[in-house]
């Protein structure tokens, strides 16, 4: 759910602990292993993210024709040599002296992105996205069945969603802030909303959301999976005479007599979303934010306010695992170990979402909410990443 953009970063390097041959260059809060002696403190290099898919020139400009993921071995994922986790590939660019420059032929030392496809290169510097340049495309899953479907046009009226990771945003949090850790959980982003321009609640998938559209209530969606985990969201109205069902939305939209927009975010997850179940036999839905207002303009919740919301219309929560000041210790300690979902450890945890106690923006960033992964769960094997 985050940003996808292959951008250009100075390097810090470091020695491998454990191998003389190799070293480690540090973007933000990322580690890459690169050969030794081919980089220095200060380099540029374009940082090539996990999920990337790389075109058959820049494998053989790095040498790894054959060495990543995926059947055609060009997918950059996640690996640990001697111990440790490297993530993303370092394709360092070329410092030139006396570059003349075309328009006003004057000389001048520049860093330089080469493209060996295209037979040159062009200038480049720290921040620059450089992900066409490159000819990087981000790898996407074969979605499953039951989370296509029929949708309708619901443009302006979905909300867009994207939490970024702590390595590329280490400075965003302080030490000491007032911190919420929620668990992190492995299964597929979904809305469950109210718009006044519909009829019918949306509900919609994070690739769906981004475009503006939701799925259809009919019964050619009769097994989607969005649905039918919204449906599953009904629960008894005693102040239905005939005590019928009553969603999620609608629920909401009664006991406060809401007229503006609302969305309702979280994880459907268990048994036919992805490979880590959490002991589910069935999709199962848990919420980690609510959203007020139309969509660009309004606010996240508070986290009182959220569990409030959640507490009051009967809506499971993704676990709280902490609540106190931030540090990069306390972050580490719960980003790693057994889901907390289940209460049974059924499998691995993906890691945390990390939110300000109290909401606020940067500047850069704009809302301040993070994620950190777990080293054992980008590893790990047969892994399944559908949105």
């Amino acid at each position: 759910m985050a940003t996808f953009e292959v951008l250009i970063y100075p390097v810090t390097i470091e020695p491998h602990p454990n191998a003389d041959a190799i070293e480690l260059a540090i973007i933000g809060g990322y580690r890459s292993i690169v050969q030794k002696d081919t980089l220095t403190d200060g380099d540029l290099v374009a940082y090539v993210p996990e999920s990337s898919v790389v075109p058959e020139w820049l494998l053989e400009s790095m040498n790894l024709v054959g060495k990543l993921a995926g059947k055609q071995k060009n997918r950059v994922k996640a690996i640990r040599l001697r111990g440790i986790l490297s993530q993303g590939l370092c394709y360092p660019l070329e410092y030139r002296t006396g570059v003349v420059d075309v328009d006003t032929h004057e000389k001048s030392d520049h860093w330089v992105l080469v493209n060996s496809e295209i037979g040159g290169g062009v200038s480049a510097k720290a921040g620059d996205d450089v992900t066409e340049s490159l000819g990087i495309t981000k790898y996407e899953p074969v979605i499953p069945t039951c989370m296509n479907g029929e949708v309708f046009n619901a443009f302006g009226c979905t909300p867009k969603f994207d939490v970024e990771n702590w390595k590329k945003w280490p400075d965003v949090i302080k030490e000491g802030e007032e911190v919420i850790f929620t668990e992190k959980l492995h299964g597929t982003w979904a809305c469950f909303g109210y718009h006044p321009d519909h009829t019918v609640p949306i509900v919609t998938s994070k690739g769906l959301s981004d475009k503006g559209v939701a799925f259809k209530f009919n019964d050619a969606n009769e097994n989607n999976l969005y649905i039918k985990a919204f449906k599953a969201t009904a629960d008894y109205n005693p102040e239905d005479p005939e005590y019928g069902k009553e969603d999620v939305v609608t629920r909401y939209r009664r006991i406060v007599r809401s007229i503006q927009p609302f969305y309702i975010l979280g994880e459907i997850y268990g048994a036919g979303v992805q490979d880590l179940t959490y002991g589910e036999s069935k999709p199962a839905f848990r919420a980690f934010d609510v959203y007020i207002g139309e969509p660009g303009s309004g606010e996240y919740l508070d986290f009182a306010w959220f569990k409030l919301f959640c507490d009051t219309l009967h809506i499971p929560m993704v676990p709280l695992l902490y609540k106190g000041p931030f540090s990069y210790d306390v972050m580490m300690e719960h980003t790693d170990g057994k889901e907390v979902v289940s209460g049974k450890e059924a499998c691995i945890r993906e890691g945390i979402v990390i939110n300000p106690e109290q909401e606020r923006r940067d500047p850069f960033l704009g809302r301040v909410i993070l994620k950190s992964v777990s080293d054992k769960y980008l590893t790990r094997k047969n892994g399944t990443e559908f949105n």
